[in-house]
């Protein structure tokens, strides 16, 4: 998924609404450390931490401040904005593209083909135990495409070239899913697949293109990327799920935030679907909507 750049400790900011930090608001005095481009307050930072929340859902830890003045410099520099004071008021009173390059800013995506074997293994155990179904499945923290393309060979791999299968590949950054759906990689980064994978599976680039691989057309064909914002009760999707894909996303929202998205989760899974989430989530709270199947692996009660 789109994420924080490394797993902050949760807390929700102090406050989730903006009303005592406004953009008529004085600007607050003081930079935190001498020498920065941009004046940089605990002010700044709470409020990006209040809308970041409010649009994401996700909570920034205190210590996060030098990232998060790093990524959105950027935003100041190619926005014309002197001051974070002055960009952040802006984007509260403009509802337009600028809200998409906040998130994309804010979020970084650590992610690899077949990160945490084991899910694969019992992800093709379970396809296998039902070679005619039609299968749906959601990986909704999709990156740059490294986990859905291998959930898709996997797919191939137990049910072979002529299964029904379809995977929705979802993030709430739009940047990552362009070049998720490009599935354009360095050869370096698929090191850990077998030779025979990276035959079956993958283009080499020649000439100017050497080094890199590009995902053959059958495994681009049987995905649909798509943006979804997991806290908005706006997801487009009209059929259940067999499973759903939700890996270390959760650890960067809070307790109340995951239970909602939980919730959702569980409405789009069928009945005994399974849920994959990643190695430091646990939502043994939530009994009453999963059963745990395995290794971080959940059953839909």
């Amino acid at each position: 998924m789109a994420q924080p750049s490394s797993a902050p400790s949760i807390a929700r900011p102090s406050s989730g609404r903006l009303d005592s930090v406004t953009a008529s608001a004085a600007p607050p005095a003081g930079p935190l450390a001498q020498g920065r481009e941009f004046v940089w307050t605990n002010a700044d930072f709470a409020r990006v931490q209040a809308l970041i929340y409010q649009r994401a859902g996700i909570s920034l830890h205190d210590g996060k401040h030098a990232m998060v003045y790093s990524r959105l410099s950027r935003r100041l520099r190619e926005t014309g904005h002197s001051s974070f004071h002055d960009y952040l008021g802006w984007l509260e009173t403009h509802d337009g593209p600028e809200w998409q390059e906040f998130i994309n800013a804010l979020t970084t995506n650590l992610t690899a083909f077949f990160r945490e074997q084991h899910h694969f293994e019992i992800l093709a155990s379970h396809l296998r135990s039902k070679p005619g179904a039609n299968w749906r499945v959601w990986c909704n923290a999709a990156s740059t495409g490294e986990e859905p393309y291998s959930i898709v060979i996997t797919a191939l791999e137990a049910l072979g070239a002529h299964a029904s299968f379809k995977l929705v590949a979802s993030d709430i950054d739009s940047r990552v899913l362009a070049t998720a759906a490009q599935g354009v990689y360095r050869l370096d980064s698929l090191k850990g697949l077998s030779p025979e994978r990276l035959q079956k599976f993958f283009l080499r680039g020649k000439g100017t293109n050497a080094g890199m691989v590009r995902a053959k057309p059958e495994l681009r064909r049987m995905i649909d990327f798509m943006s979804v914002n997991l806290i908005r009760d706006d997801w487009p999707f009209k059929e259940p799920f067999d499973v759903v894909f939700c890996r270390n996303v959760m650890i960067y929202f809070d307790a109340p935030t995951q239970r909602r998205v939980l919730e959702r989760i569980h409405r789009v899974l069928k009945p005994g679907g399974m849920l994959f989430v990643g190695h430091a989530e646990n939502f043994s709270e939530s009994r009453d909507l999963f059963t745990l199947r395995g290794k971080t692996v959940y059953e839909r009660r």
